[in-house]
């Protein structure tokens, strides 16, 4: 059975760690993330974008989630990242998925906590979690991030701290992913974080605040976030780097294998060695 994330990141919140939050877009990339949150008695926290869930896919994966979950002795969520309209989240509540992101990070404030209000109504109805985004969490490829943007994607910016308190008021969700100078993909060099902005947004507002765009992030500075408020930090290019090196070695030693159980094992492990490291690093194991 799948519980909230709410509860999850209540207890984070209280016991100041953070939930490693993991992309799972197959059976191999879900198995070796239940697989290292039991063996670290770790909750499991699963994503799933919903660029990933075409068609049937969203309920595929839900049920493939949701009756894996009742053979692990660990708390399970299933999480839609990064939404951006209301049918597709419609859509997951239906599937049964646990909780849900509304991403209106590149819409004004008052688009993106109107919209954001109506899906906590929407989800709020159904027992399910609503992460929302406010500022914008771009892309790695072009580099740092600066309070206004950058020349190469000036719709990324940063979170500004006073706007966090009215938006969280509005809306009523339950978690807030904010802007820091993280972004998502592959960094062309080593991000640079305003990790003291995670500070000054924590003394504003209750809510629990998550990290996006974690892949290539040094553990110490995701350490630092986490000690100054964040309660969720998501992983998701990483993992796909790690299971596709993973099959590409087992390929390279014998080119002519044609058995997907035995190459997608090498990935499976891993990922399952990478989601271990980084449930360390977020201070999550022993807490399921």
């Amino acid at each position: 059975m799948l519980v909230s994330m709410k509860e999850m990141l209540e207890d984070a919140k209280i016991h100041h760690y953070a939930l490693p939050a993991f992309d799972v877009s197959n059976y191999d990339m879900m198995k070796a993330v239940l697989e290292a949150c039991e063996e670290e008695k770790s909750p499991a926290l699963l994503m799933a974008l919903g660029v990933d869930l075409q068609g049937r896919d969203m309920n595929l994966l839900a049920s493939m989630v949701r009756s894996a979950s009742d053979y692990f002795n660990i708390p399970v969520c299933l999480h839609l990242d990064h939404a951006t309209d209301f049918s597709r989240i419609k859509r997951a509540v239906d599937a049964g998925f646990s909780s849900v992101m509304y991403d209106g990070s590149v819409l004004d404030f008052d688009n993106n906590a109107q919209n954001t209000a109506q899906v906590v109504k929407l989800a709020h109805a159904h027992g399910i979690t609503v992460e929302a985004e406010l500022g914008h969490v771009g892309n790695g490829s072009v580099g740092s991030i600066s309070e206004t943007g950058t020349d190469t994607d000036p719709g990324e910016s940063l979170t500004v701290p006073e706007e966090v308190a009215r938006f969280v008021e509005i809306t009523d969700v339950d978690a807030l992913a904010v802007a820091i100078g993280t972004a998502h993909g592959v960094y062309k060099g080593i991000p640079k974080l305003d990790v003291e902005r995670v500070s000054r947004i924590a003394q504003l507002v209750d809510v629990p605040l998550v990290l996006h765009g974690t892949s290539g992030v040094p553990d110490d500075t995701v350490r630092e976030c986490i000690a100054r408020g964040m309660c969720k930090v998501n992983y998701a290019t990483d993992l796909r780097i790690a299971f596709t090196e993973g099959v590409k070695e087992y390929l390279q030693k014998d080119p002519k294998a044609y058995d997907p159980k035995k190459y997608s094992a090498v990935g499976r492990e891993k990922v399952k060695q990478y989601v271990m490291q980084k449930i360390k690093v977020c201070g999550s194991d022993g807490r399921a």
